[in-house]
């Protein structure tokens, strides 16, 4: 009886042990069949386990369009590693991986995804970042951080080394006595937008190494910085140096070559009329650096745009660099229920320019200086303006805040007065109507007063008394959209970024891919790059359209 027992259990274990190796047979022979695409996809919970049920073989030539689902690349790692993601199936990824399974796989057997690669998963769920991945180019160090190992060059009349603390955010506002929330602020230079930008672009959700996956480039240049250190005592060849230098780089990599840079941006940090000299005479401002062909290829993300469509201006940097939804929240809450604590009408903080043609600051000052009791007059020619408490302080008391030019048509001042949720009263359509299209309601009076600037040069119009006749129904409904439009006109913590709601970074990012996007589909169908704003940009027969 032992003996049958023993011999039973034998003959089991032989199928067994036969029905394994003939899987393990099975399995291996379906990844290395010639011409086929084998792709492993392995359970998060499973990745030290193969299970042959999860093997997905596809024959590209035999996919019909209609059933082919999108897979992401895998992002920041090596080819042939997993990323274990929770509740989500991994994939190992790579052509590189594939043609090593299968060396009969050519060049011309086209993976596409989204804007990139694109294969069949057996209808497993996509992935989040389909469509958004980003590619950094790997800039050298003389191109950014370089430029700004000597703070104290950056620009010529001030010293912004102490602005360079937490990564360009500035330092922190300790005692901000009772006008600021306790977290989330910090003295930040207006000018400091591209580190800010550059830290939060490095802990974005959707990055990869692989340059054909990504549906935009960004090139992590400090343009603004570098003009900003040259623009007085230096000559034009000096000014446009580094940026011909890039140009040549950027020209002579593989990615340039799909789209002629097309789907490349970059921030700057300064208004973009100190990138359009237009003459190479010594006396003139700026770089030419958005006429280098390169450059004119690329789209541009700068606090001040000028009517060029490959410029898109985003908001300046505030004070505020909030680490959670809730932060910003209750900061929205605090500025909405400041409503009966509005000491004055309206306010104006800034300096005169007298030597300005033109300009209506000296006309708006004194008009505020005979209405003491309604306007509050910050003089930065006699206070410091760098002084964040003190200039919130007065836009939380104010309903209006005026925003008239001043070296030129767009203010810092404008993002800092939304944020105190105090409604901006503006005197040029340029100085914000034809700038943050990404950012501010089409409908400008929704949240904004404008008065002409003729009517305060030539027609003298009262301020005081425009502003006065505004009703109180209207003042509220301003307000509230003012207050909504704070999370997008802030710039979040990069060590923090938000969870749910959207920043002036993750607008931009967004809109930038949509943008890239337009322009890709564009030249596909061999159409002229519509342009944003102004001309179009002819399409080169040379370029190549992956």
């Amino acid at each position: 009886m032992i003996k049958m027992e023993k011999s039973s259990l034998g003959i089991w274990f032989l199928i067994v042990a036969s029905l394994v190796s003939c899987l393990a047979l099975l399995c291996a022979d379906y990844l290395t069949f010639g011409g086929i695409y084998g792709i492993t996809l392995l359970f998060s919970n499973f990745t030290t386990s193969i299970d042959a049920s999860k093997f997905v073989s596809v024959n590209s030539s035999q996919v019909s369009s209609s059933s082919r689902m999108a897979v992401s690349p895998v992002p920041m790692i090596d080819s042939g590693k997993t990323i274990e993601k929770e509740g989500q199936l991994n994939i190992i990824d790579s052509v590189s991986f594939l043609r090593s399974k299968s060396p009969s796989i050519t060049e011309s057997t086209e993976i596409a995804i989204n804007d990139g690669a694109e294969i069949l998963t057996g209808g497993q769920e996509e992935d989040n970042c389909l469509g958004r991945y980003i590619y950094i180019h790997d800039l050298p160090s003389r191109f950014n951080d370089d430029v700004i190992k000597d703070c104290r060059k950056l620009i010529k009349w001030f010293d912004v080394c102490p602005f360079m603390a937490n990564s360009g955010l500035g330092p922190a506002v300790e005692n901000s006595r009772g006008v600021l929330s306790e977290k989330g602020w910090f003295m930040t230079n207006q000018f400091f937008l591209e580190s800010i930008f550059r830290d939060r672009m490095k802990g974005y959700e959707c990055l990869t190494n692989n340059s054909a996956m990504a549906s935009a480039i960004y090139v992590p240049y400090f343009a603004g910085f570098d003009i900003g250190r040259h623009l007085w005592g230096y000559n034009v060849s000096i000014r446009d140096s580094l940026g011909k230098t890039l140009a040549k780089w950027l020209r002579e990599r593989p990615e340039w070559k799909s789209m002629g840079g097309r789907d490349h941006f970059f921030v700057a940090g300064r208004i973009a009329w100190d990138f359009r000299r237009v003459n190479d005479e010594q006396d003139e401002w700026g770089s030419k650096l958005m006429f280098l062909p390169e450059f004119s290829n690329m789209t541009m993300l700068t606090i001040e745009s000028t009517p060029w469509n490959n410029e898109i201006a985003i908001p300046y940097p505030t004070y505020f660099h909030p680490s959670s939804d809730d932060q910003v929240r209750q900061w929205q809450n605090r500025v909405r229920t400041r409503t009966r604590t509005r000491r004055f009408l309206f306010s104006f903080v800034g300096a005169p320019r007298p030597n300005m043609t033109g300009s209506i600051r000296g006309k708006i000052i004194k008009q505020c200086l005979s209405s003491t009791r309604r306007c509050k007059l910050l003089n930065c020619h006699e206070n410091n303006c760098d002084d964040p408490v003190k200039i919130m302080e007065v836009f939380q008391d104010s309903v209006f805040c005026l925003q008239p030019p001043g070296d030129s048509l767009t203010r810092r001042s404008i993002f800092d007065s939304i944020l105190a949720g105090c409604i901006p009263v503006f005197f040029h359509p340029d100085s914000a109507y034809t700038q943050y299209l990404w950012y501010f309601p089409r409908n400008n009076t929704k949240y904004s007063i404008f008065i002409p600037e003729e009517d305060i040069n030539k027609k003298g119009v009262s301020i005081k008394k425009v502003l006065a006749q505004v009703r109180k129904k209207k003042v509220k409904r301003m307000r509230e959209e003012v207050v909504n439009m704070i999370p997008s006109i802030i710039y979040a913590d990069p060590s923090s970024p938000l969870l749910n709601l959207e920043d002036a970074f993750d607008v931009a990012v967004s809109r930038v891919l949509e943008r890239v996007g337009r322009v890709r589909r564009n030249m596909k169908e061999g159409k002229d790059v519509a342009a944003v704003r102004g001309s179009t940009i002819k399409l080169s027969e040379n370029i190549r359209v992956n």
